[in-house]
């Protein structure tokens, strides 16, 4: 099961872009794979604080399937950084705070998260 964040903040999406198993460079939102042990809270806390630098606090589930859950987070610390060490990060070539305006970077996976969030 994955275990993403949602962050928002002034009209701008926290963002990471990376490769996918589907071979793509995409924007995608921080998160990754929960591991033995692990809530997806946890997971979804140590994933962005892997890709992002960013500490946050999860707000609320957002969506949720059998595969995914998406929370709302909201950044409490850090800085902007990818963690280059961390092995599990090289599918990661940036990280961003991205506009909802810019169509360019939300793709079929994105797009209706960010619906849901918006017609909240």
């Amino acid at each position: 099961m994955i275990s993403q964040a949602f962050i928002y903040s002034d009209g701008l999406i926290l963002m990471v872009k990376q490769y996918v198993e589907r071979g793509d460079l995409v924007w995608n939102f921080p998160g990754g794979g929960i591991e033995k042990g692990e809530t997806p809270e946890e997971a979804c806390i140590r994933e962005v604080k892997e890709e992002t630098g960013y500490d946050v606090h999860l707000v609320e589930i957002l969506h949720q399937t059998e595969k995914k859950v998406t929370f709302i987070a909201e950044v409490i610390g850090g800085s902007m950084e990818v963690d280059t060490y961390n092995e599990d990060n090289m599918d990661i070539v940036d990280v961003a705070w991205v506009s909802v305006e810019d169509t360019s970077k939300w793709d079929g996976f994105t797009s209706p998260i960010l619906e849901l969030f918006l017609k909240r």
